[in-house]
């Protein structure tokens, strides 16, 4: 799944580029994070560490609250926020003294961590008086891209290169959102309603009176814009250039590529926090 250092990484790209400077490895970048968070997750009634309480402040480090970080992008942040286990649930406390523990070598093994994926980056203007976010950039590749380098060169792609919008400024950094979804999962539908609302992302192509057409939604996207399947595909039709009557889109031919996503996203000011973190300790 995508993660919190994946972000970091498109900030980092973008900050880099505006400043003239090369930027931080997706490797480095998840080392540091990894010390970031451990330091910031240390004791918050600490009133000599400088990162006490900080936790509180930080919803990415708060998913990391419920296990230490490797530093991978398998393992460094999960998509939930993790929720302490109440003192009076005994089956969440843990094991009685007289109940038999599981061998760790009976565990399964963790995943290994995704080094290459299909992906989008998609940057939003985060709005500071409560009106939401706005698109203010999208570009990724259906195919696999090796994360080290693909999450800088779409970052960038996305945040400069998107034909509807112009290019993002410096001055806009600080009222930016960025999200990472990494594509996995597809498969071929069975037809147009083959999908479902909320979990697949949609992949269209068609031709129609001799010219062909494509385009794509990501998984999220019919859910926030509140439309149903129909809505949904008749959208992306207009979104590829079809110009027919709204009607009879179902006499197109369509093939229907469903997807799902595993999405992350970050705001600047926490960007800007472990930046600074990271130039405080020398290690950015």
């Amino acid at each position: 799944m995508a993660t919190v250092e994946h972000c970091l990484a498109c900030f980092e790209a973008l900050a880099a580029h505006h400043d003239d400077r090369e930027p931080m490895s997706l490797e480095d970048i998840q080392k540091s994070y990894a010390a970031y968070a451990k330091d910031a997750l240390g004791p918050s009634n600490s009133s000599t560490s400088p990162s006490g309480g900080l936790a509180k402040r930080l919803p990415a480090l708060r998913r990391l609250a419920g296990g230490s970080s490797s530093g991978s992008s398998a393992t460094s942040s999960t998509t939930s926020l993790s929720t302490p286990p109440a003192a009076d649930d005994p089956e969440a406390a843990g094991p009685a003294a007289d109940t038999p523990m599981t061998s760790v070598s009976s565990l399964a093994p963790p995943a290994p961590p995704v080094t290459e994926s299909p992906l989008f980056v998609t940057w939003n203007t985060v709005s500071r008086r409560g009106g939401g976010a706005s698109l203010r950039g999208c570009i990724g590749t259906f195919e696999p891209q090796p994360l080290a380098t693909g999450l800088a060169s779409y970052a960038l792609t996305s945040a400069l290169g998107d034909v509807r919008f112009h290019a993002v400024a410096a001055r806009e950094l600080p009222e930016l959102e960025v999200a990472v979804t990494l594509l996995t999962d597809f498969e071929d539908a069975a037809d147009a309603d083959d999908w479902d609302l909320g979990t697949h992302g949609l992949r269209l192509s068609f031709s129609h009176h001799g010219r062909r057409y494509g385009s794509t939604y990501l998984p999220d996207v019919a859910v926030e814009q509140g439309w149903n399947k129909e809505e949904t595909v008749v959208s992306l039709m207009r979104k590829a250039g079809w110009a027919g009557r709204k009607d009879r889109w179902r006499d197109v031919d369509l093939k229907v590529v469903r997807y799902q996503g595993r999405k992350e996203s970050l705001e600047y000011d926490e960007y800007k926090r472990w930046r600074d973190w990271a130039d405080a300790q020398g290690k950015a």
